[in-house]
């Protein structure tokens, strides 16, 4: 299956918006592709506005979140592969969603099916849930 993020993200920023706050990204600067003012740039991360009235031209396509804005006065052409982005959230009151850094698992595998290692069934894992507030 394709990855989710794509359509959580556009998901989340209607959301966000219909509540009349301002959708805000976390963005990793350092994977390949991403195109953003250096300036904007700490600790290898950026946090872009994404809301209607800071951007124009915003794009949420299943590869790609493009836009136009102004950094420090300048007109700057923003891109962002979607693998990039890390959150998506309202600014105002911190509500949103984290991505995990890889969000492409691999499909479970079934052991009547054919090769591949059967899962261990010793009952001593647990989910590995966080609970995010």
């Amino acid at each position: 299956m394709t990855s989710n993020r794509p359509y959580l993200l556009r998901a989340l920023y209607e959301w966000i918006s219909d509540n009349h706050m301002t959708p805000h990204i976390l963005v990793d600067a350092a994977v390949e592709g991403v195109n953003v003012p250096e300036q904007a740039v700490q600790k290898g991360k950026v946090i872009l506005n994404i809301d209607g009235a800071a951007v124009r031209d915003l794009n949420l396509a299943n590869d790609w979140l493009s836009f136009n804005a102004r950094f420090s006065g300048r007109s700057h052409e923003v891109s962002v592969p979607v693998e990039a982005v890390l959150a998506i959230y309202a600014k105002e009151n911190g509500q949103g969603m984290m991505f995990a850094q890889d969000d492409e698992t691999p499909p479970p595998t079934d052991p009547d099916s054919g090769p591949g290692p059967a899962p261990e069934d010793d009952g001593s894992k647990r989910p590995h849930l966080k609970l995010v507030k």
